[in-house]
């Protein structure tokens, strides 16, 4: 499967719904834009995941502070992929690519990602990929009526170069 990132167009909205995943089930949302910003300095940016010519899902992200300069900063990223992508290798390789940009093109030394505590596949992903699960953020999310623990995961500049 070749997987590629690229901007978020109109044509992508009506195919990036997110709600076949208990995982993405947050309930009503404002309706989607394609003005994600492409650019990773966007403080919530996002791009599309395309097989070809079909859409597979989406990448997105927003970053984090950790103290007042801009050095303390880094992003937190998040996927969403149809289900018929899933199980295939695309959701791996749409955070690979991802995370490569971060590195290739800003001065990060950190990302981050959460994932349900249930979500076996994503933590799986995210392990591929070099993501490190650094503990458990109790209560953290909001989904289906009722508060979940998630995982907290982080990759660090070294630990992408030394992969």
């Amino acid at each position: 499967m070749t997987v590629r990132l690229r901007p978020v167009t109109e044509a992508d909205l009506p195919l990036l719904d997110g709600g076949d995943s208990p995982y993405d089930s947050f309930g009503p949302r404002a309706p989607r834009s394609s003005a994600h910003d492409p650019s990773l300095t966007a403080e919530l940016g996002g791009l599309t995941i395309a097989d070809d010519d079909a859409v597979l899902g989406n990448v997105s992200w927003v970053w984090q502070r950790w103290g007042p300069n801009a050095q303390s900063r880094n992003p937190m990223i998040g996927i969403w992929l149809a289900a018929a992508a899933r199980g295939r290798g695309a959701g791996t390789e749409a955070q690979r690519q991802l995370v490569d940009l971060f590195f290739l093109h800003t001065a990060v030394n950190r990302i981050e990602a959460h994932t349900d505590v249930e979500n076996l596949a994503e933590q799986s992903a995210l392990e591929k990929v070099g993501f490190r699960q650094e503990g458990v953020t109790r209560g953290a999310q909001w989904r289906e009526g009722a508060y979940h623990d998630g995982f907290l995961y982080s990759i660090l500049r070294a630990d992408w170069a030394s992969r």
